[in-house]
């Protein structure tokens, strides 16, 4: 039996990565924590300074990149190339001012321990780049990704990324110089190699803006009139797993910048919304392994022997950066309230920064002590990062009761929203393709309609359409109240998320015993679901296609 286990390193570092995560995560949640905690207590747990099974060292963090790889590809798809270019002039200053504030804050830290000029570099370097899980985990929870801070802080974070690309190239260049040895590397060296990294890098983003932009959408449109969704799906993986991998080995661009690509030429296609589905079981999967792969490298030990030295460490990753990141943002004119999410998503460190420090340690730069710091401080700034989004959201309820409207790109819903006029009308939550058509039809009807909806795209078409509408999250209790229930007769849930649609229908229910409620469903164990939160009626897809098509063939044989 310990034969086999030695054998099969993947599959026991999977299991045990997973089946820890899943009942400490579960743990973690009863107890009102974020589930990250549980992950990351998994990947202790699992490690090598912790009794009983170690995972493969070396496995799990591959494993985790693949689930880098997979959440910058959904990230791409919700941006095109103007999306991106409309926040260039605040992520590109920022995103440099950011990383040279924490790296000086580092190298501080490093000359107070008595490390020489090389360690420090490197050791503020690798705090000063944040985590691409956890910022776009916090993004998407929060349902921020499509705002406009949103595109800020993803943008910035394309710039960390390109910066870290570079750093990582340079560095072996540099290696002798900034050790003080007898070596001399030319400056026209250093210069050739820079210039051969933005070159690789431009020809990669090229390649992608010219070709990828029509080869790619024009794969996924072919093997979907294949009828195949098996196909369809690998289809989509080896989109996103092949163009990242041929990013790094190719064009020496990192895995999630070349995904972030990948997914922004798929984006094209129409087929992108379907793309993204099939994917999100895998992509979430895999970025549980990431939190497990960093608490793997925690050594607890360190919190001992070097408690002072940690607390430093935290304190640069979390305010030092932050307040940095609240500043440059404030300076480039925009609200407090933007300044303070864009600080708080990048107030932790992580993938990157492991990187820069093993290279660090490779190159004799870095002590393994400073690795150590390193390490726990994305752990622990992992950990910390989601109270600095509850606290944002207490802030925002206190000072910003009474504020000025939100503008159609700041789609977050303020803490406290004027309450709509309209009395016997019909509320739809979601304007996508069922929504949109639910809405169209109760208007016609000359039923007064509200929308519901938290997707920047659907939200400016429901304002095309001049329906009234509320932009936010249906499942807060202030989007609820807002929307008038108590004076509706009709309440729609178009969207597929099972869990938000069925707090959705509970609260709707509480306010309103006699308001008429319909929700989709896209399977059996929903509906059922649905049905016991209140809903009146719950239409499956499936269903109601098959029905049409019966009533349809029988029509038309009689």
């Amino acid at each position: 039996m310990e034969e086999s286990l030695h054998s099969t390193p993947l599959i026991a570092t999977i299991v045990m990565g997973l089946c820890l995560a899943f009942v400490l995560g579960a743990v973690a949640t009863r107890l009102r924590l974020s589930p990250l905690v549980g992950y990351l207590l998994a990947g202790v747990l699992v490690g090598p300074f912790t009794p009983g099974f170690v995972a493969d060292q070396a496995l799990a963090p591959e494993l985790a990149e693949i689930g880098v790889i997979l959440l910058m590809f959904g990230v791409g798809m919700h941006f095109s190339l103007k999306d991106l270019l409309s926040v260039k002039n605040i992520a590109i200053p920022g995103a440099l001012v950011q990383i040279a504030v924490a790296t000086l804050l580092g190298m501080g830290l490093a000359w107070i321990l008595g490390w020489n000029f090389a360690a420090g570099f490197v050791f503020g370097l690798a705090l000063s780049v944040a985590s691409t899980v956890v910022l776009i985990r916090a993004l998407q929870e929060r349902r921020l990704i499509d705002t406009q801070r949103g595109r800020i802080a993803v943008g910035w974070l394309i710039v960390e990324d390109l910066a870290m690309v570079l750093a990582l190239v340079l560095l072996p260049a540099l290696a002798s110089i900034m050790k003080d040895t007898s070596e001399a590397i030319a400056i026209g060296d250093i210069l050739t190699t820079l210039g051969i990294t933005l070159g690789k890098v431009a020809i990669f983003i090229a390649l992608m803006l010219i070709v990828g932009r029509r080869v790619i959408p024009w794969i996924l449109h072919h093997i979907a009139h294949m009828g195949s969704r098996e196909l369809f799906r690998l289809a989509v993986l080896a989109i996103a797993l092949g163009v990242a991998y041929g990013a790094a080995q190719l064009f020496g661009v990192s895995f999630a910048l070349g995904a972030f690509f990948a997914g922004m030429m798929m984006g094209e296609s129409e087929l992108s919304q379907r793309a993204a589905e099939e994917t999100l079981p895998l992509r979430d999967a895999f970025a549980v392994l990431f939190f497990v792969s960093v608490g793997m490298l925690f050594d607890p030990s360190i919190l001992v022997h070097a408690p002072l030295e940690v607390l430093a460490t935290l304190a640069i990753i979390l305010f030092g950066k932050s307040i940095a990141a609240f500043l440059i943002v404030r300076v480039f004119g925009h609200s407090n309230s933007m300044a303070l999410t864009i600080s708080a998503s990048l107030a932790q460190i992580g993938e990157f920064s492991f990187i820069l420090a093993a290279l660090g340690v490779q190159l004799e730069l870095l002590p393994p002590h400073g690795r150590d710091l390193i390490i726990t401080g994305a752990l622990f700034s992992i950990l910390i990062n989601p109270f600095f989004f509850v606290v944002l959201g207490r802030w925002k309820a206190r000072f910003e009761s009474v504020a000025t409207p939100v503008p159609p790109t700041e789609i977050e819903p303020l803490a406290v929203l004027p309450v709509t006029a309209l009395q016997d009308h019909a509320v739809v939550v979601g304007f996508g393709r069922v929504g949109s058509l639910v809405a169209a039809d109760f208007r016609a009807r000359n039923t007064p309609v509200l929308v519901i909806e938290d997707h920047e795209k659907n939200i400016s078409a429901a304002r095309d359409g001049i329906f009234e509408i509320i932009p936010g999250n249906a499942a807060k209790s202030e989007v609820i109240r807002a929307a008038n229930l108590a004076g509706a007769r009709w309440l729609v849930v178009t969207i597929l998320n099972a869990f938000e649609a069925g707090q959705i229908v509970q609260q709707a229910r509480k306010s309103n015993r006699s308001l008429k409620i319909i929700a989709l469903a896209h399977f059996d164990a929903v509906v059922i679901h649905l049905t016991k939160c209140g809903a009146d009626i719950t239409i499956m897809g499936e269903r109601e296609i098959a029905r049409s098509m019966i009533e349809h063939a029988f029509v038309e044989s009689t």
